[in-house]
């Protein structure tokens, strides 16, 4: 099949619309199973589901902030110039997550703490790792040579993901910055108002090293060996998973430690690496999919989703966690919570086959309405 560019970009929309139902099964189950449902194993799988999402949507950006910032520097743009692109549509995403947070709370009016208004949630962490890229993207094309800036690009990207998976044991525990206020601690370790990181928020550390480890693929697969082998370069990536997987076991299971506290769900570097590897193996399960045509068979949901990923996951959270959920939060059994997430699934897919479909209309609508008066 010809790597056209409606292809290349299949797989990334496919693997946001599989973040995009891992999400809901994670959230529906969380918010609605009653406290004996959640003692059981089928919670505690529905839970460990839960820990891609938010790495699948970072390591997303990741990768797409590289096809990005590659094609504005093939057009010749300077670095500055993509460096400004790419950090405010950063600082965009940030403000779309800062106006959610609002929202939430004018909508939880009377019993939402006025705290809630500065949580780091996931938004948050994909704006700020999209204006961090930028600013390392920047200072890598204004320091390396043409010839070699994809190279620089992909070592950089992968040399600071690793830096801040290493770093984050220290700065949960050992090192946090706590002479900061709380409202810019949290953006760093996730201390929120409650005085110790909490593994529930999306802090740059460890958050914001899948989004670097997505944008050193990203490059990778723009390099010229992967385009010329496309099938190959993303193979080799799943290969590379497997390959992380069983390293960050085996050090796992190493009795040295060199950190103050060892919290492997939630700090531990091997848990990052073991996450990065099932990335990447899904990365090539997604392109195998894509590529043989099996993922775009007529209508296929995962794509749709992935194309209105912000719009779903602004508007579920409301009938899920908010005011407007469409079940008793902690009441009901696993039966009924799992009807309940089919409905969550079907109104978001109609909701982002609508969103598709009337995409531009608007400005079909206004070239219409021009075109009579530019002939006059």
């Amino acid at each position: 099949m010809a790597a056209s560019s409606t292809f290349r970009l299949a797989y990334i929309d496919w693997m946001r619309g599989l973040a995009c139902v891992l999400m809901f099964q994670t959230h529906c189950y969380d918010s609605w199973l009653n406290p004996g449902s959640r003692k059981t194993t089928f919670f505690m799988w529905s839970q460990l589901g839960g820990t891609l999402p938010a790495p699948l949507f970072l390591f997303l950006a990741g990768i797409s902030f590289a096809l990005v910032s590659d094609k504005l520097r093939q057009r010749g743009l300077p670095p500055n110039q993509i460096a400004r692109t790419t950090i405010r549509r950063g600082a965009e995403i940030l403000g779309f997550g800062l106006l959610f947070r609002l929202q939430e709370y004018l909508i939880a009016w009377g019993w939402a703490p006025w705290s809630d208004l500065l949580r780091v949630d996931i938004l948050n962490t994909i704006g700020l790792s999209m204006m961090l890229m930028g600013i390392v993207c920047w200072m890598v094309l204004s320091w390396s040579q043409e010839l070699r800036a994809r190279q620089a690009l992909e070592a950089s990207a992968a040399g600071v993901a690793l830096l801040i998976s290493l770093l984050t044991p220290f700065i949960w525990t050992t090192w946090r910055p706590r002479w900061l206020p709380w409202p810019i601690e949290s953006y760093i370790d996730g201390v929120h108002n409650l005085g110790q990181p909490q593994a529930w928020l999306f802090p740059i550390f460890p958050w914001t090293a899948f989004a670097f480890a997505g944008l050193a693929v990203g490059f990778f697969l723009l390099s010229d060996w992967a385009r010329k082998r496309d099938a190959s370069g993303f193979a080799l990536a799943g290969v590379g998973g497997v390959a992380l997987i069983y390293l960050a076991r085996w050090l796992d299971a190493r009795p040295q430690q060199v950190y103050p506290v060892y919290d492997f769900w939630h700090t531990s570097p091997n848990f990052f690496l073991i996450r990065v590897g099932l990335l990447l193996v899904v990365l090539a399960g997604a392109y195998a999919w894509c590529r043989c045509g099996a993922g775009q068979w007529g209508f296929s949901p995962l794509i749709h989703l992935g194309q209105a990923s912000l719009l779903v996951y602004w508007v579920h959270i409301e009938f899920v966690y908010g005011r407007f959920s469409i079940l008793p939060k902690r009441s009901v059994d696993i039966r009924t919570a799992s009807f309940g997430l089919l409905t969550v699934f079907l109104a978001m897919l109609l909701l982002s086959v609508l969103r598709t479909r009337l995409k531009g209309r608007g400005a079909d609508v206004l070239a219409r309405v021009r075109r009579p008066a530019a002939a006059n």
